[in-house]
């Protein structure tokens, strides 16, 4: 295997604190929150220095005069459980010493709209509150295509929604989620005081690029735009043809479906046709995060999978999450491997190269972790060919320990 350092795009946040603040000014919202209670929204997703800007947006709000508190906008996840989403921002590193404000979790939820015959619903404590914050990364959504991605409508409509909305969204899959998450997103700025927003972009490093502020009478099109601009930018694989894609670990932080869908090449959704590229013959996952708490909702994606990953597996939180989305598909349990040697020779019976030498491999820490990866020398000439790939060091050997399990490599550049 040999190391690969690939360029992507840099635009960095030099000072979160300041551009946070900034973004607030902004939207002129210091007389909206003066003696009122501020709802913050916090999501399930590792997003880059997600806890600092929570901070500077409570600090904003609490120099005003305003009362902040943040709660989880997380729809199912943290086992659809009050005390099980507070678990999962503390993973993150958002906790009540970190942001300097109540963290406050329920399930409970307020019907505040009818939209298509449907109920929208919100978090109690939102609902209640006197003005609503929402925060949110805007980038694709691992499910579709087109139209909508994941960002401040999806944090309103699903996030915020707890389990009961996060049911109806899914209710008819693909379909129901393009169709009413804008709707709902739209209801609930109508009928809640949400006062602002703000939109976040990462970089390709996982560092912050954009700290957005979004005014909430221009959601509908802001975001659009802020997608689009993602999807230009976003991180890809630099190979459309490989024969095992070899993911050291996936989980609810990284992305909802524990994998990029749109890095692994497939989607796996009944009705949805699978991605023309790239095409991966084999994803053999290795490991599941700790901030994913057992969530390995995706992990049907997998064309293999370790006996430690397995048993990290929380099957009612998974079970949950699989439900509500109601992708039920992707909780098809793959094969479970003892280690990871065997878990790697597995698809090989099937993938019939000449030579291990033609074989066409890649190594990822996770699909979030795309600026540097491992290649088998079949994939040797397309890198080297290409000007955003610079090829690092010598040709070092796919080793294992003792117990079978790959030996640690440095994803640093």
């Amino acid at each position: 295997m040999f190391k690969v350092v690939q360029k992507l795009y840099s635009e960095r946040v030099d000072s979160v604190d300041k551009y946070t603040t900034e973004a607030l000014k902004s939207l002129d919202i210091a007389k909206s929150v003066k003696r009122k209670r501020i709802a913050i929204t916090a999501g399930s997703r590792g997003i880059a220095s997600i806890s600092e800007v929570l901070k500077a947006i409570v600090m904003f709000v609490r120099e005003a005069g305003g009362e902040p508190f943040v709660f989880p906008a997380m729809g199912c996840h943290g086992g659809a459980t009050a005390r099980g989403q507070t678990k999962v921002l503390a993973s993150l590193g958002i906790t009540e010493e970190s942001i300097g404000a109540p963290i406050l979790s329920t399930m409970d939820v307020e019907h505040v709209a009818t939209v298509d015959g449907e109920p929208v619903f919100a978090d109690k404590h939102a609902a209640n509150a006197d003005g609503i914050i929402v925060v949110n990364r805007v980038k694709h959504h691992p499910d579709i295509y087109s139209g909508i991605g994941s960002g401040l409508m999806k944090m309103m409509a699903v996030g915020m929604g707890k389990r009961k909305g996060a049911e109806v969204i899914h209710s008819d899959g693909v379909r129901s989620m393009i169709r009413l998450i804008p709707k709902f997103a739209e209801a609930l700025i109508s009928k809640l005081p949400i006062i602002g927003c703000v939109a976040l972009i990462e970089n390709g490093y996982h560092q912050l690029a954009r700290i957005i502020p979004v005014a909430p009478k221009d959601v509908m099109v802001v975001e659009p735009r802020l997608l689009s601009f993602w999807k230009r930018v976003r991180p890809r694989l630099p190979f459309d043809d490989i024969d095992i894609l070899i993911v050291e670990r996936m989980g609810k932080d990284i992305m909802g479906t524990g994998m990029d869908t749109f890095v692994i090449g497939r989607m796996v959704i009944a009705g949805q046709p699978e991605p023309k590229k790239p095409y991966v013959r084999a994803v053999v996952t290795l490991d599941l995060t700790e901030a994913s708490h057992g969530n390995a909702a995706g992990i049907g994606l997998c064309t293999a999978i370790t006996k430690r990953l397995f048993d990290k597996i929380d099957w009612h939180s998974t079970r949950i999450n699989t439900m509500t989305s109601g992708f039920i598909d992707r909780m098809r349990l793959p094969p479970v491997l003892p280690n990871d040697y065997a878990a790697i020779m597995y698809p090989l019976i099937a993938i019939r190269r000449r030579s291990g030498r033609e074989l066409r491999i890649v190594r990822l820490r996770d699909t979030l972790t795309l600026h540097c990866f491992y290649i088998s020398e079949g994939l040797l000439s397309e890198a080297l060919s290409n000007r955003r790939l610079k090829v690092v060091g010598e040709l070092q050997r796919l080793s294992f320990d003792d117990d079978g399990n790959l030996c640690p490599v440095s994803y640093e550049v």
